[in-house]
């Protein structure tokens, strides 16, 4: 199955709750979102910066990935961004593909 990257940032609405309900509680709901569109949870951490959540988990397709990021993101408690991660296997697939391309200017 793909893997995807996912970053969010906390409104001032969704810091709010983790700070109410606690971080735990939020581990119990995004492992319950990304089962219920058939996939795993790899890894997920909070962060200071830019980010306040990230997690890589594993999903079914790119159609999963984004039906639970959009989910997330509708609920106006955060901004949800996702990265597609590659294995070296698909990089490598990528690299034999033939394509015709121009550079701008060429």
């Amino acid at each position: 199955m793909p893997h995807y990257f996912f970053r969010a940032r906390y409104t001032q609405t969704g810091i709010q709750g983790v700070l109410k309900e606690g971080a735990a509680s939020r581990v119990k709901a995004v492992t319950d979102l990304v089962t219920s569109v058939g996939g795993r949870v790899e890894t997920m951490y909070w962060a200071f910066g830019e980010d306040d959540f990230v997690m890589i988990a594993e999903l079914p397709s790119n159609a999963a990935a984004a039906a639970a990021a959009t989910r997330v993101s509708a609920t106006g408690t955060s901004a949800v961004s996702t990265t597609v991660l590659l294995t070296a296997a698909e990089v490598d697939e990528a690299r034999g593909i033939g394509v015709t391309f121009r550079p701008p200017g060429a």
